[in-house]
């Protein structure tokens, strides 16, 4: 009896040592044909993924990624990139034609299923929607029926697809769900920008299906991104119709709306994804006064208090930054001391950004209006030196007037560090001393400049 005992012992001793221990990797691999680059790189920016798979001269890549945390990943190839399904234990390829991305990119492999349905679907809204603002042109019902009908077919094409797993076709439904609601909400400001109607209002009945949206799920802002979409366009938008009712800062109104959610989860992940935004609020002092009320994260609230005491070193009369010898587009060299005398509006710029773009009539409006004032209009452009010749073009092609400088570091230029712009485009206005009159000022679109120049009688 005693040595049937230690016999089963010894099975269960054997069993143990020989158990698999759990994947935790998957291996990526595949083809492209016609790509001039040496290296794909694939990167999850939620889990810190950030890998390098060397392209072999044939085209030929393979590699392991280790640690895989099941979730969707992106790779880039150049100019080309697609988001794709990974999870422990897949064995994904990947292969396509790099001068006809679109049409020849396949998913193939082990765990490919979510890859492919992925695929299917960004075909799906490029061919209903298009890669343009066609679809904002619409007027709201029409738009309105193409994304009812755009998340009808992706339902439906969810629903034929083999080999997903129920748990994220259970996710899934509820993205294209919110992602519809989500695409509603942008309408309205999409349709006043590209229909250049900056009055445009939707009807009152347009968003009633927002109306039972719950903005305290935890769980799905954790899990889906169009529902962390819905949840910070319903704060920005509280923050603006206050800021419309009573003239305040918007940046100061969303602490103030987020600080009240009650999920903490929630609430510090928005205030993380503003924290950015002090440089740019209209009240520097609210927006961190605020922002160390409604914040319980003591990481981010040290951060914040390292960029605020930074920030009142460009705080309204100061001595502006300064810049020595940039590229003048008409010829030579151009410093900052060269423009004392005057107010110097500044416009920090680059040929890539849309926002920046849509500002140039109204700047270029702006200087015919104060042409013989004191006033220069300098545009400065942070591109890239390769887009040197962009910039020359651009300012050409579009007329563009005052100063035009170019930037002698892009975004690493000093001048733009000293500053601490984070986006653009960002406007400066200094006066004829060469103080700082407003770090953050109104952009040539916005009547409040015109008032400010009113103000300062220029």
């Amino acid at each position: 009896m005693k040595n049937l005992f230690l016999f089963f012992i010894a099975i269960a001793l054997f069993s143990c040592k020989n158990e698999t221990p759990p994947v935790d990797y998957a291996l990526v691999s595949g083809k492209i044909t016609n790509s001039e680059s040496k290296e794909l790189s694939i990167s999850n920016s939620e889990q810190k993924v950030n890998k390098t798979v060397t392209i072999e001269k044939d085209g030929i890549f393979r590699d392991t990624l280790k640690n895989v945390i099941e979730g969707l990943y992106i790779f880039y190839d150049g100019e080309n990139y697609n988001r794709f399904y990974l999870k422990p234990g897949d064995d994904l390829k990947i292969t396509y034609d790099a001068n006809d991305f679109v049409n020849s990119l396949k998913y193939e492999g082990k765990g490919s299923e979510i890859s492919k349905y992925q695929l299917t679907k960004g075909n799906k809204v490029r061919e209903m929607l298009g890669t343009g603002p066609d679809s904002y042109l619409l007027d709201e019902a029409a738009y309105k029926e193409k994304t009812k009908k755009l998340k009808t077919d992706l339902l439906a094409l969810l629903s034929s697809s083999k080999g997903i797993p129920a748990n994220f076709k259970n996710n899934e439904e509820k993205e294209l769900n919110y992602q519809y609601l989500y695409d509603i909400t942008r309408y309205e400001s999409y349709h006043s920008y590209y229909a250049k109607q900056p009055d445009f209002k939707v009807s009152e009945t347009f968003l009633d299906e927002l109306k039972s949206v719950d903005y305290n799920n935890e769980s799905d802002y954790k899990n889906l991104k169009s529902y962390r979409n819905l949840v910070m366009f319903h704060y920005r938008d509280l923050a603006e119709k206050q800021a419309q009712k009573d003239s305040s800062d918007e940046s100061v109104n969303f602490i103030k709306f987020a600080g009240d959610i009650p999920s903490e989860y929630i609430k510090n992940d928005l205030l993380t994804k503003v924290s950015g935004e002090i440089t740019y609020s209209n009240d520097m002092e609210a927006f961190y006064n605020e922002f160390m009320k409604a914040c319980k994260d003591e990481e981010l609230k040290t951060k914040l208090t390292n960029t605020y005491n930074k920030l009142k070193t460009v705080s309204p009369g100061k001595q502006s930054p300064k810049f020595v010898d940039y590229e003048n587009y008409k010829g030579g060299k151009t410093s900052l001391d060269d423009l004392k005398g005057k107010y110097v509006y500044i416009d920090v710029w680059a040929t890539w950004c849309g926002p920046c773009k849509y500002e140039i009539p109204y700047l270029i409006e702006l200087d015919k209006k104060y042409e013989g004032k004191n006033i220069t209009f300098l545009s400065i452009s942070i591109d890239k030196a390769k887009d040197h010749d962009k910039w020359k073009k651009m300012i050409e092609e579009k007329g563009m007037g005052g100063v035009q400088l170019f930037a002698d570091n892009d975004w690493k230029s000093k001048f733009v560090q000293d500053y601490m712009i984070r986006g653009i485009p960002h406007f400066i206005l200094i006066d004829p001393e060469g103080k700082i009159v407003k770090y953050s000022a109104p952009r040539p679109s916005d009547k409040k400049l015109t008032d400010l120049f009113d103000e300062l009688k220029i």
